[in-house]
């Protein structure tokens, strides 16, 4: 958090045209930074994101002894002090709005011999880490929270890890992720089955710095008594943050943008299938690979979306999109129904709730669902009205009225948005720059 409160005001403004970047993926640079930590050796990170949530992972590493260069915004260079080379320190480890950062945070402190505390701000302490705390306990780990399984969470020192074969309940990268962390410290083979298969930058990035790794469909193994090997990382913009500029010239007429060096994990792009399937214009060009993961330039022009029923299988792929896609379904012609999102209900904020009652406040009929929404769209020529909406204090959702206001009618004034910076450092600035209408303070 910034500290003070931030509020924006949008309103409809030019077509958007550019030629952009988006910072660069947040997933990947918390775990770049985690895993160069441990590594031995010295590792390079280009593309990282500059974010509130990444800097917090940076500053807690650094208060377990670990030394990270910034010699340039983006660059990274982290001199790794090896599997047991991480101090504890004395006070509590700060992740702020980072539920990634604490998620993973968990898992690495797992197997240390030494006590840790997670705290994080006011949004984080309401997030519960049972799905986390579940497994690691399974494992042998020494994990306390509040009721519910909030934080702040207090891993004691001196658990000896032993190896699990877990099927997760739920989909989930993270908590696949705090396994295999925890797996690195623990004897014998960690074992993590999905119920279907989610975004896999973890085992990439295990594999790039020397762990052996096993993956199938839906399966990751790795043995214990390994060790990682420090290597340069190359990080792909964030497909999240993409995810706004690509819902806001899909629905502002006249539109055509390109966005370049974009995440393309297939695990990463079920928005992607799902704006297609509604009939967005979104080509990708020049495909690559970007330190191990594929990239494209995403070009993007106005179309006339419709509704659809999102299928269920993309839902893992694209959870953190969702408030975007619904802001794509208020507009498009026909009904949009989404299921199988419960997680949703447990991010920042209560991102169906916070979405429903923001796109109502606009004009826009919502039904919510324990587990996703029914959206009427007002359809190519439909506008929302003039509102004044609560972002909840969630990145997500502040952009994502800042999009939908590009239809509005008069003036959206969108409160509590100082935790845009958390993900997208500089989107104020960008919005305008492709012609948005978007004021801040």
């Amino acid at each position: 958090m910034t500290g003070r409160r931030v509020d924006w005001v949008a309103t409809r403004g030019e077509p958007l045209h550019g030629d952009v970047r988006v910072p660069g993926d947040k997933s990947i640079s918390h775990r770049a930074l985690m895993f160069a930590s441990i590594a031995q050796g010295t590792s390079g990170i280009r593309g990282f994101l500059e974010g509130q949530d990444t800097l917090a992972t940076a500053a807690i590493l650094h208060q377990l002894g670990v030394r990270i260069d910034a010699p340039s915004a983006g660059e990274r260079i982290v001199h790794g002090v090896g599997l047991r080379g991480l101090r504890g320190s004395g006070a509590p480890l700060d992740c702020g709005n980072a539920g990634t950062g604490m998620r993973l945070l968990c898992g690495l402190l797992a197997g240390q011999d030494f006590d840790s505390e997670l705290i994080g701000d006011a949004s984080l302490s309401r997030r519960p880490m049972g799905r986390v705390v579940e497994p690691l306990t399974r494992m042998g780990a020494r994990i306390e929270a509040r009721p519910g399984g909030l934080p702040p969470l207090r891993i004691r020192a001196g658990a000896s890890l032993r190896s699990i074969d877990y099927d997760m309940p739920v989909a989930s990268a993270q908590v696949k992720s705090a396994v295999l962390l925890a797996g690195l410290y623990a004897r014998g083979t960690t074992c993590v089955r999905e119920p279907r298969p989610t975004r896999d930058c973890t085992e990439s990035m295990l594999a790039a710095f020397g762990w052996p790794i096993r993956c199938t469909a839906g399966v990751a193994r790795l043995e214990g008594g390994h060790r990682l090997r420090a290597t340069d990382v190359v990080v792909p913009g964030d497909f999240s943050s993409a995810a706004f500029l690509l819902v806001a010239a899909s629905i502002v007429p006249g539109s055509d943008l390109l966005i370049r060096d974009v995440g393309i994990n297939p695990r990463r792009t079920g928005m992607l299938a799902a704006l297609r399937a509604m009939g967005a214009d979104i080509v990708e060009e020049n495909p690559r690979r970007l330190g191990g993961e594929m990239a494209a330039d995403l070009r993007v022009r106005s179309a006339n979306p419709h509704g659809i029923d999102v299928p269920t299988e993309v839902v893992p792929d694209m959870i953190d999109e969702f408030p975007a896609l619904f802001v794509a379904a208020a507009l498009a012609d026909g009904v949009t129904t989404v299921r199988g999102a419960a997680e949703l209900r447990v991010k920042e904020s209560d991102r169906i709730a916070g979405m429903a009652t923001g796109l109502r406040a606009l004009g826009v009929r919502v039904e919510e669902l324990p587990d996703g929404a029914i959206i009427h769209g007002l359809g190519a020529s439909g506008r929302l009205r003039s509102a004044t909406l609560d972002s909840l204090g969630d990145h997500r959702l502040a952009m994502a009225f800042a999009v939908a206001a590009q239809r509005a009618e008069g003036d959206v004034r969108i409160t509590d948005c100082a935790n845009v910076a958390t993900s997208f450092p500089g989107f104020l600035e960008l919005a305008e720059a492709v012609g948005m209408g978007l004021q801040g303070p």
